[in-house]
């Protein structure tokens, strides 16, 4: 990944003019607010989609590098580091049978992967971080392992997108640094993300100019649903420093590292956060100036292929960095099938595909409902809304969590929060034709993890102090965790839940 085409598109990607680039941003912003106004935009139903990223380990569990020909064959993308592989599901209509094929086409997928993957020795993990290196390697090193060629700063183990690459290299760079609690790590580039995976799921609004409606009740549920779904808790062990013991690194950790993991790589001490907790924003159009006005870390070279959304190129370029954990997207390959859309960046990959799809069906019957019965969640302010997802973050359904009733009423108590959360999103799921039953059976797997309080975090926690327990070394705990969560995974992937993992999958269905 080191050869001379990489590094002279990374040149190439340096020599774009800043200036004439965001100038052609602002242009471009204007194109995409006429086509709001024209209403190419709006659609007739909502509409749901999927990002879901993995990992590849070996038999042991150690992570491995993917072979690019392999990640071709069956479908999946390539993303940061060498041992990702990203799936991204086809737009469905949100009903009984959009929900039904969005799973379906993720089992399909990895139905399909299983063989070519397994030739090769590997499998494919859902998880928010993974925690075992490559056999004979540090975590340390794989992460930080960077070459330079004529003057460029290229990863050894990163994918050969100029884009990342080029992030090293700009005169305005990402942190490039780990910075959590008892784990400090520097970088030459932006590659300690790769640490992390998630899954993304999208909702297209049926009118682009409520996206500020919807988007705002989705900064105000962010909160909770991250909580029900925290599951990164612990990193590679050899990243940990050399004098934190086991309790302050249990106790200290947060739920969800990925939050903060995002956050440090790709945000520059002393300056504006590009990776934060979005604020609100009063009209569809402020929405749209807000990725322009954005901070350029690099300003990318653009290339049309006949799409609709080339038509404002550049910010769509320019959106590629707008890292946010809630934030709007504006795109389509023709205007038939433009869309604006939240997309939902929070929620770390989960152990299965059907918790995966609850969180999915969660997101989207909130986003269905809230908005429609106009629910008092809307009054939340912001900065609580703000504070409850970093507390999230940190310490899963055991932080401080905000919410407002149906009723009116302002309550931080988890059972009523949960109680009524779930309310709204069955409600909305049944309002686009879902029965009851269907609508529970979706929602289901994360009812379990909020009526037994326990999170996929957690059981991870709960493993490793176990271990510690019967004398095992910190290390040797956490990889025997993720030997046993890979295991367990491989059995219930396709056909199961985590709730099957805490023996209480009897009723799933």
């Amino acid at each position: 990944m080191t050869g001379p085409d990489l590094v002279e598109r990374v040149r190439d990607t340096l020599n774009v003019d800043a200036e004439a680039f965001q100038q052609q941003v602002r242009e471009d912003a204007e194109v995409v607010k006429a086509e709001i106004a024209a209403g190419t935009f709006d659609n007739p139903q909502a509409i749901v989609g999927l990002e879901y990223e993995f990992y590849a380990v070996n038999d042991e569990g150690s992570l491995a590098r993917v072979p690019r020909r392999v990640l071709e064959f069956v479908g999946f993308e390539k993303e940061l580091g060498l041992h990702n592989a990203e799936m991204t599901t086809s737009p469905q209509p949100l009903n009984e049978h959009g929900l039904r094929a969005q799973e379906m086409e993720v089992r399909a997928n990895l139905d399909a992967a299983e063989g070519p993957m397994d030739a090769e020795g590997l499998h494919l993990v859902s998880d928010g971080m993974w925690t075992i290196p490559p056999e004979g390697e540090t975590a340390r090193d794989y992460l930080t392992d960077s070459v330079s060629r004529d003057g460029v700063e290229i990863a050894t183990n990163m994918s050969a997108s100029a884009r990342y690459h080029a992030m090293a290299n700009t005169d305005q760079p990402a942190g490039m640094r780990l910075d959590a609690p008892h784990v400090s790590l520097e970088a030459d580039t932006v590659m300690p993300e790769a640490l992390i995976t998630s899954v993304q799921p999208h909702y297209q609004v049926p009118q682009a100019v409520d996206l500020p409606t919807y988007f705002r009740y989705a900064l105000r549920f962010a909160a909770p649903l991250l909580a029900l779904c925290v599951n990164s808790p612990l990193f590679p062990p050899d990243l940990y420093d050399d004098d934190a013991t086991p309790e302050e690194i249990l106790v200290d950790g947060w739920q969800e590292s990925r939050i903060d993991v995002f956050e440090t790589v790709l945000n520059v001490p002393g300056e504006q956060q590009k990776v934060r907790f979005p604020d609100d924003f009063e009209s569809v159009e402020d929405a749209v100036d807000r990725v322009a006005a954005d901070n350029t870390i690099v300003p990318m070279p653009v290339s049309e292929g006949g799409r609709f959304d080339d038509e404002f190129a550049h910010w769509r370029r320019k959106h590629g960095t707008f890292w946010r954990w809630v934030r709007p997207v504006f795109g389509g390959s023709s205007k038939e099938n433009a869309n604006a859309r939240i997309e939902f960046r929070p929620i770390a990959g989960q152990p299965t595909v059907r918790d995966t799809i609850a969180v999915q069906a969660a997101f989207a019957g909130l986003l269905e409902n809230l908005p429609r019965t106009e629910h008092p969640l809307y009054d939340l302010d912001w900065e609580t809304a703000r504070e409850s997802f970093y507390d999230a973050a940190r310490n899963g359904l055991g932080a401080d969590l905000a919410w407002i009733t149906s009723d009116g009423d302002r309550t931080d108590d988890t059972a009523d929060i949960y109680a009524d959360l779930f309310e709204q999103a069955e409600a909305g799921l049944r309002r686009r034709g879902l029965s009851n039953e269907q609508a529970a059976k979706y929602l289901w797997p994360l009812r379990q993890r909020a009526r037994h309080e326990t999170t996929p975090a957690s059981w991870k926690r709960e493993r490793v102090r176990s271990a510690l327990y019967e004398g095992n070394s910190f290390e040797n705990a956490v990889y025997a965790m993720q030997c046993e969560y890979f295991e367990k995974q491989r059995e219930t992937l396709l056909d199961g839940s985590f709730a099957d993992w805490l023996g209480r999958g009897d009723n799933l269905d």
